[in-house]
């Protein structure tokens, strides 16, 4: 998908409109809040953001799973997403008010259509990449995230789901080749299957007592292992599409869950590409491990790591330290940035 380019004109009228919305969402605020107000709220206390709702937060009290309050939020709070933890204080009929947000661990964010970087989730742990037989893995796709992983200092974990989908023809491929290269440079790695179970019992030892985050394209069937990670949730799990053999979006918006035997799951949106359009080439090389102990040695500050002489990351390409196809997959993540993609 391609970087819009916007011209002073195009610019100002998307503001314009933001800035009409904004206005518009801050007077429904002031109407609920003024609500609100006229009634007797509970004392401040902390509180779990499970679900976002445009202007609204279901926010769920400490020690009580399940029991959400439908929250609006008060003025000149920054944005707050699933994952977040804040002050808020109780109303009547399961409402409430958010008045403050506590500081995050670990922030989960993606760009938009205009590059500009919006948080998805908070205060996670574990970045579960989920991936699957069909539709079929890509390595640029999987760096790529793991790139948007590295650089927020979220451990990712490479889940090869639906195993059962695994014969002669794509095993070699997928688990001896493609995910062979991440193996070796220390990635965890785990595998499952929704129907034979196989591989449940790994991931849910990894899950418990953290917050992760399943991401992944369309139809790897990220909403079927919260489905059996989570019996009772039910979330809606979409077709693979006859004509693109790619997955259909059925998570409309992200969403925390409480795992039977502790730990947290959030179920968000599935995307088929993530963006790394606000990153640039400096930033990029770092979301690749193994080129760490070879950044900064080369000759040449300005090095762009192509065939100039003492060049460090292209030494060690050919001494066998990084590999040819992840080295292409920097490159034309490099490559895209540059022309916009």
């Amino acid at each position: 998908m391609s970087k819009r380019r916007l011209n002073r004109r195009q610019n100002w009228r998307i503001k314009k409109i933001q800035d009409e919305r904004a206005e518009r969402a801050a007077r429904r605020e002031q109407s609920s809040l003024e609500q609100l107000n006229a009634t007797d709220l509970g004392t401040e206390t902390e509180g779990l953001v499970i679900a976002h709702y445009g202007v609204q937060l279901d926010i769920e009290p400490p020690r009580e799973p399940g029991n959400t309050f439908r929250c609006n939020l008060r003025a000149n709070l920054p944005t707050l997403v699933t994952g977040d933890r804040v002050v808020w204080r109780p109303g009547k009929d399961k409402t409430g008010v958010v008045v403050a947000h506590l500081p995050r661990t670990s922030e989960l964010a993606r760009p938009d259509q205009r590059g500009q970087l919006k948080p998805v989730a908070a205060n996670i742990d574990y970045i579960v990449l989920v991936i699957a037989p069909v539709p079929e893995p890509h390595g640029n796709l999987i760096d790529r995230y793991l790139v948007a992983a590295e650089s927020v200092g979220i451990e990712p974990v490479i889940l090869l789901n639906k195993t059962d989908l695994l014969d002669d023809t794509n095993t070699t491929a997928i688990r001896d080749d493609l995910l062979k290269v991440y193996r070796d440079i220390d990635y965890r790695m785990l595998e499952a299957s929704t129907v034979t179970d196989h591989g449940l019992d790994a991931l849910k030892s990894l899950l418990q007592g953290h917050t992760s985050v399943f991401v992944g394209q369309s139809g790897v069937g990220k909403s079927s292992l919260v489905n059996l990670l989570m019996p009772g949730i039910n979330a809606k799990v979409g077709e693979l599409s006859e004509s693109t053999g790619k997955g259909t979006h059925t998570t409309t918006a992200a969403h925390l869950f409480h795992m039977p035997d502790g730990g947290m799951l959030i179920d968000s949106p599935g995307i088929r590409e993530f963006g790394l359009w606000h990153m640039d080439a400096d930033e990029v090389i770092h979301g690749f491990r193994e080129f760490h102990p070879f950044i900064g040695h080369c000759k040449f500050r300005d090095c762009r790591h192509e065939q100039e002489p003492g060049c460090a990351i292209h030494q060690a390409l050919e001494e066998g330290h990084i590999t040819p196809r992840r080295m292409a997959s920097w490159r034309h993540i490099v490559r895209s940035l540059e022309e916009g993609n």
